[in-house]
C-alpha cells in the first residue's frame, strides 16, 4: 500500500539548484536508507516529505490520516519554553491513557462507596477496554525500556529539559517518537548522539518496527542492519535500490562498471569515426567522410547535452536540434573534452604508504594501568600487537580510549606497568578533535608547514583530498567538521607512518569519503589501533577487539583475538570460540609483581676476582634481558601454536615458517643464557 508519493520535486536556495526531478514512492512497512554526499540535499528532501518545507516545484501526496514523526539532526529548540522533566515528557505521550487511568480510579472509588449502578459498571468496562487495548498496562514499562535503551540512567529521569545538552534533547525527542509509534518515522542522523550500546539497542528496535522508516545516516553498519531499501541521492538523480546498504554498494558498483565500459566502447567508436574522417575528408571518399563528420558532430552534441546514458535508445530527432557541423579539429577537441559518463562521485585519493616496514613486534604491555594521578581509568589485559594487525578499541564515551592512545604516544605516562614498542616504528596520530590543526593558518599553509614542498605541489596534493580552487586559501578555523577531517587525513598521509593511532577518523566524513578511507586502510601495509563508533569500518578491518568495560572500582581493557563478528557472537552468549590474548601469550597476568631474578648463584660458580664490578653489572643486566626475551619468545611460540591449530592453506605454511623462526630465536637466546651461566 502506497503511503507517500513525491513527483518531480525540485528545490533551490537562491540561484543554486539543490536538486530537481526527484520522484519517489513509499509503501507501508518499507525501511528506507537515504544516502548521498554532504550538501546534496538529503535533509531538505526529508523536510519536504515531512511537510515541513514547500518544494520550489513538484508535489507530495500522503495517505489520509497518515501519522508522521520527524527527528531533526539537532533538537536544541524542540523543547523551548517547556519545564517538563525527561520522564514527564515521556509520560505526555500517553496523556489519553493517563486520563483513562485517572477516570478508572474515580470509578473504583465510587464503587467502593457502594455506587454499583449499571451506568457506572458500563462506563468502567468501556474505559477499561480502551485502557487495556491502548497499552495501559505496558506504557510505564515501555518508557523505562526506551529511556534505558537510549542511555538515560534512572537518576537522570527527573532532569528538567531546559538543563539538557543539545545531544541529550535529541535523544529525548527520539525516545518520544519511538513511544508515539507514528505510521511514518523519519530520522535524520539518529545515531549522532548515541554510544555503541544505545545504537545497538536502537537497531534492534527499528528492525522490528511495525511502521515505515526513512533514515539518513552516515553509520553504514546501522543502515546495513535496519533498512531494506536504499535511496541513493546524487547531484543528477535519485536512484532506488532494493536490499540493505551492502547490497546497494554491490549493485552500484556493477552499474558504475557498466557505465564505464559503455563510455569506453562509445569513445572508441567515435575516435574510429574521427580517424576515418581525417584520412578521407580530402581523398576519394570525401562524401562519405563528410556524412560521418555530420553524424559525429550530432553524437558529440547529444552526449554533451544529455549524457551517454540519456541518449541510449533515442535518435537525434527525439532529442536534438540542428547544429553546425564541426570541423575535424573542432570534433577532435570536443571529443577530448567529453566528461566521463560514470555516476561515480569524486572521492578522496588517500595514500597511506609507510616509509619503512618496522619490526614484526609492534607493541606489548605488562600490568598496564591507564589514567591520571588522581583518576585511574582502567587496567589492561597484557596486550600483544604485531605488524599488520588492526585493533579496534571500543567502549563507552568517556571510558578512556583517547587517553590510551595518548599513553601509547608517550604524551601521558602509565600509572603502572610497562609499554614496549618495537624497533623502526613511525607513529601517525589522527586526533578526534583535530587538535593537531592550527586554526589560524590557511589550508595551504598547514600542508606547507607539515612537509617542505612548493605551493603548486601542495595545491595538487590537496586536490586529492577535494580541496580545489580557492578552498586551499580557507582559514582552518572556518572549515566544516568534514573538511577538517579531510585535512587531518592529508597531513597524516604525509607522515608515512607504519603504526597508525586513529581516533574516530570517519567522524564528519560523508559516506563516499568513509568508503575511500576504508579502502585505503584495508590495503595499509602496517599496524593500526582504531578507535571508532563506525562499526562497518571495524567489521571490515579489525583482527583484534580491545573492549573497555566497567569492572568495579575502575574499568578494564579486555583483549579479544578475532573479528568483530566473532566478538559479537561470543558477547551475545555463544561459547568463547576464540581465547583472549592474555590467555595464550605467556606473559605475567597476576596482580602481584614478579620477584626479581635471583642472581646470587653467579658468585657461587664464578670466581668474583675474574670480573670487575662493571663486568658483573653488565653480566647481570644481560641475564635479566635474556630471561625476559626468552619469556616473550615462549609466549610467541604458544600464540603461533594456537593460530596453527586454526589455520589452513598458505596461512598455515606461513605460520609454520614463523614458528621455525621463533624456535630458532628461542634456541639462540637459551644458548647465550647457558653460556653466561657456565
Amino acid at each position: 500500500m502506497i503511503i507517500l508519493q513525491a513527483n518531480e520535486l525540485a528545490h533551490a536556495f537562491g540561484a543554486d539548484d539543490l536538486f530537481e526531478d526527484v520522484s519517489v514512492t513509499l509503501h507501508a512497512k518499507e525501511r528506507v536508507g537515504l544516502v548521498g554526499p554532504n550538501g546534496v540535499g538529503k535533509t531538505t528532501l526529508l523536510l519536504i516529505l515531512a511537510g515541513l518545507l514547500e518544494p520550489n516545484d513538484g508535489s507530495v501526496t500522503r495517505q489520509a490520516d497518515l501519522t508522521l514523526g520527524y527527528l531533526r539532526q539537532e533538537a536544541v529548540l524542540t523543547f523551548a519554553g517547556q519545564d517538563n522533566t525527561v520522564h514527564e515528557e515521556m509520560l505526555s505521550v500517553f496523556a489519553d491513557l493517563r486520563g483513562h487511568e485517572s477516570r478508572l480510579r474515580e470509578l473504583e472509588a465510587q464503587m467502593e462507596a457502594g455506587e454499583m449502578g449499571e451506568e457506572v459498571l458500563a462506563e468502567y468496562g468501556r474505559i477499561q477496554t480502551l485502557y487495556e487495548h491502548g497499552g495501559g498496562y505496558d506504557y510505564q514499562h515501555d518508557i523505562k525500556r526506551v529511556l534505558q535503551g537510549l542511555g538515560f540512567a534512572q537518576d537522570e529521569w527527573e532532569t528538567p529539559l531546559a538543563h539538557l545538552s543539545g545531544g541529550q534533547k535529541t535523544r529525548v525527542l527520539l525516545g518520544r517518537l519511538l513511544l508515539e509509534k507514528p505510521d511514518l518515522l523519519i530520522l535524520d542522523e539518529p545515531t549522532n548522539h548515541l554510544d555503541t550500546s544505545a545504537i545497538e539497542w536502537l537497531e534492534k528496535t527499528l528492525r522490528t518496527w511495525e511502521g515505515t522508516l526513512i533514515i539518513v545516516s552516515h553509520d553504514r553498519y546501522f543502515l546495513d542492519r535496519v533498512v531494506n531499501q536504499v535511496w541513493a541521492m546524487g547531484p543528477l538523480a535519485l536512484k532506488v535500490y532494493k536490499g540493505n546498504y551492502s547490497t546497494y554498494v554491490q549493485q552500484r558498483e556493477l552499474e558504475w562498471q557498466h557505465e564505464e565500459t559503455l563510455f569506453a566502447n562509445e569513445m572508441a567508436r567515435l575516435e574510429g569515426e574521427l580517424e576515418f574522417v581525417r584520412k578521407n575528408i580530402a581523398g576519394g571518399k570525401t562524401d562519405i567522410a563528410k556524412g560521418k563528420l555530420k553524424r559525429l558532430t550530432r553524437d558529440i552534441v547529444l552526449i554533451e547535452e544529455v549524457g551517454l546514458l540519456g541518449m541510449q535508445g533515442k535518435n537525434w530527432l527525439q532529442i536534438g536540434e540542428r547544429v553546425r557541423t564541426f570541423t575535424v579539429n573542432e570534433a577532435a577537441q570536443r571529443l577530448r573534452e567529453l566528461p566521463t559518463s560514470t555516476s561515480r562521485m569524486p572521492k578522496l585519493k588517500i595514500k597511506l604508504k609507510p616509509e619503512q616496514k618496522g619490526s614484526r613486534f609492534v607493541l606489548r604491555t605488562k600490568k598496564l594501568r591507564i589514567g591520571y594521578p588522581d583518576n585511574a581509568l582502567f587496567d589492561c589485559d597484557d596486550l600483544n600487537l604485531e605488524r599488520l594487525d588492526c585493533v579496534a578499541l571500543i567502549g563507552s564515551n568517556g571510558s578512556g580510549k583517547s587517553t590510551f592512545l595518548r599513553t601509547v604516544l608517550g604524551e601521558i605516562p602509565p600509572l603502572r606497568g610497562k609499554i614496549r614498542l618495537g624497533d623502526g616504528l613511525i607513529l601517525g596520530y589522527f586526533a578526534q578533535g583535530h587538535e593537531q590543526l592550527d586554526v589560524n593558518r590557511r589550508v595551504l599553509d598547514e600542508v606547507l608547514a607539515h612537509k617542505p614542498m612548493s605551493p603548486e605541489e601542495a595545491r595538487n596534493y590537496l586536490g586529492q583530498y577535494l580541496f580545489r580552487g580557492d578552498d586551499v586559501f580557507k582559514q582552518v578555523g572556518d572549515l566544516s567538521g568534514g573538511e577538517r577531517g579531510r585535512l587531518a587525513l592529508a597531513l597524516l598521509a604525509l607522515d608515512e607512518a607504519n603504526f597508525l593511532l586513529l581516533d574516530e577518523p570517519t567522524n564528519h566524513l560523508d559516506i563516499p569519503s568513509q568508503e575511500a578511507l576504508q579502502a585505503v586502510l584495508e590495503q595499509f601495509d602496517g599496524t593500526i589501533v582504531l578507535v571508532s563508533h563506525d562499526r562497518y569500518l571495524v567489521d571490515r578491518l579489525a583482527t583484534q577487539i580491545w573492549e573497555l568495560r566497567d569492572d568495579g572500582d575502575h574499568g578494564r581493557l579486555h583483549a579479544f583475538d578475532g573479528t568483530y563478528q566473532e566478538f559479537l557472537a561470543t558477547k551475545e552468549g555463544g561459547e568463547a570460540i576464540i581465547k583472549t590474548i592474555s590467555s595464550k601469550v605467556a606473559l605475567p597476568t597476576k596482580e602481584k609483581e614478579l620477584p626479581p631474578v635471583n642472581l646470587d648463584w653467579i658468585e657461587d660458580v664464578v670466581d668474583p676476582l675474574q670480573f670487575t664490578t662493571e663486568d658483573r653489572r653488565s653480566r647481570e643486566r644481560r641475564i635479566r634481558e635474556l630471561a625476559e626475551q626468552i619469556e616473550e619468545t615462549e609466549g610467541w611460540l604458544e600464540q603461533l601454536t594456537f593460530q596453527l591449530a586454526r589455520a589452513q592453506g598458505a596461512r598455515k605454511e606461513e605460520l609454520e615458517h614463523e614458528r621455525t623462526v621463533a624456535q630458532t630465536e628461542l634456541d639462540t637466546l637459551s644458548a647465550e643464557l647457558d653460556a653466561l651461566m657456565a
